[in-house]
This record gives C-alpha cells, structure tokens and sequence, in this order.
C-alpha cells in the first residue's frame, strides 16, 4: 500500500507595501497637519519663525538702514527715524535685529540637526542591539550628560576657536547624548513587538530592520526631539556669543549685541539690549510653542 504524502506548505509570503498602505499613510500625514493648524499655540509659533527667517532671507534688502554702518552720535533713543534706536557705533537696532535674524537661523539648526542625527542613531543602536554594545555607549552618553553643556563648550570653543563650523559641531556633540537617551527608550519599546520579530524571522539584517521598521516608528519622539533642541540651540549659541566665545563682530547676532550693550543699561541706555534679547526670547517661545503642539498632537 503506497503511503499518500500530504504537500509541502507554501512559504508564507512576505509582506510589502501596498499602495492601500502608502495612501493611509498619506491620509494620517494630511489629518497630522489638519490636526495641527487649529491649534493657534502653533500657528503662533510658525508665524514668528516665518517672519525672523524671511528677515535672515532678505536681509539688507529690506532693512530701513545699513546694519553695518552708523550715524554721527552714537546712542539715539527709539524714534520715527529709529523706531528701535541706535546702538554705540549708531548703528540702527531695527537693521541689525532683523539682519541679526540670519547667523542664529544658520547655526542653531544646523546645531540641531548634527545633534539629532548622531543622537538618533546612538539611540538605535543602543536600543537594539543591548548586551555589550549598550553598556559601553550607555556609560559614555552617561559621562556627557554629567558634564555642563555652556561650560563644556565654553572651554572647547577656547581651544579650538570660534567659527561658526566649530560652535555648530561643538553645540551638535553636546546635544547628542540627550537625544540618544530619548531615542533608546523609544527603540526600546518598539524592539519586543511584533513586526520586528517577523522581520527577524525573514532573516533581515539589523541595520535593515531599524532603518525601515523600527525608525519609522519612532520618528515622531525625534522629530519632536528635533524642535526642542533646535530651541535650545538658539539659547546656547546666544549665550556663547554673549560670553564672548560664539559669533564675533561685526556679526549682528542677537547675543552678540546683547554682550556689547548692557553695561549701558546703567546709564539708562536700554534700547539696544532689549531689542535683540526680545528677538532671542520670541524665537525661542515660538519653537518651544512647535515643539509643544508636535508633542500632544502625536500623543493623541
């Protein structure tokens, strides 16, 4: 009597995207940005961002006067001719402010952007593969996290100089470690699911599975990551330029103006002070207002 032999079960089919999957995706991106602009806290918050980088854009093209040069008298109070005065060199406040716009737009994101990008991908790595290679990065990001960022910088940017290369790569480093914490706890999450063990289980690479499985499900904690340090971007760099040790004249960056106008303010000379700290601070409040609405926008 022959044996019957039941057949072989087909491999399972792998899963790929289908254009219904890409166009759901497409349907949650456009409801995100619905979802965002009714909230005024971001509308707020863009409008401000827009009008300091069309300022940076334009720059001398729409200023009342020539940010670089001054007038015959040095300090002159806020009037018709100066609505925000004239700083020592009687220069106007207004055409620096605005033109001042552009080196903090210039080297805070791209600060940002180097910190989140080597962050993120200390974070993935950490959360991933575990074991050994995240005890040892853990204990480096740890030793990093110790340390004060401004003084830290302060003192490389002594060593080292203080060109607009080295303040972004400089403050970039510095905000790694913070976002490579974020970023692991997230991976961490994401690491023990479903979809990870079935791509394992394909005999997928890992640097696969976390460029396309797992980072795309924490892109929202980075983008979100991304805001909040570009915020803190713009405060360090300021700060630095205010130290002494950030962007250096005749660069009319905010902090910059700040440093050489306060000890005015005595003297009742409040004007070029105020201004560029005013600018510093809208910035600032108008990314942490982004950051804000990102962040309860995807919690949802």
């Amino acid at each position: 009597m022959v044996e019957s032999i039941a057949p072989s079960p087909l491999p399972a089919p792998v899963a790929t995207p289908t254009t219904s999957t890409i166009s759901e995706r497409a349907r949650a991106r456009r409801e995100l940005i619905r979802v965002l602009v009714r909230r005024p806290s971001f509308l707020i918050g863009i409008a401000v961002i827009v009008v300091w980088v069309v300022c940076a854009i334009l720059g001398e093209r729409i200023t009342p006067y020539d940010p670089f040069n001054g007038f015959f008298g040095g300090h002159k109070p806020p009037s018709t001719a100066h609505l925000f005065g004239t700083d020592r060199l009687g220069r106007d406040v207004l055409s620096r402010v605005m033109v001042g716009s552009r080196d903090v737009l210039i080297v805070a994101p791209l600060a940002a952007i180097l910190g989140v990008t080597v962050g993120s991908f200390l974070g993935l790595v950490m959360g991933y593969y575990r074991g050994f290679v995240d005890d040892v990065l853990s204990r480096i990001v740890e030793a990093f996290l110790a340390l004060p960022v401004i003084l830290v910088a302060l003192l490389t940017l002594v060593v080292l100089g203080s060109s607009s290369v080295v303040v972004v790569f400089v403050v970039g480093i510095l905000f790694a470690p913070i976002v490579a914490r974020t970023v692991r706890s997230a991976v961490l999450s994401e690491r023990q699911l479903d979809y990870v063990t079935a791509a394992k289980l394909r005999g997928e690479s890992g640097l696969f599975i976390l460029s396309r499985e797992i980072f795309p499900n924490v892109l929202g904690p980075t983008v979100v990551e991304l805001t909040v340090r570009f915020g803190y971007a713009i405060f360090t760099v300021a700060t630095l330029s205010f130290l002494g040790v950030g962007l250096q004249p005749p660069s009319p960056d905010w902090g910059l103006s700040v440093s050489q106008e306060y000890a005015n303010m005595v003297a009742g000379v409040w004007w070029p002070t105020l201004f560029p700290a005013l600018a510093i601070a809208s910035t600032v409040v108008a990314v942490n207002l982004i950051a804000d609405s990102l962040q309860s926008v995807l919690n949802e």
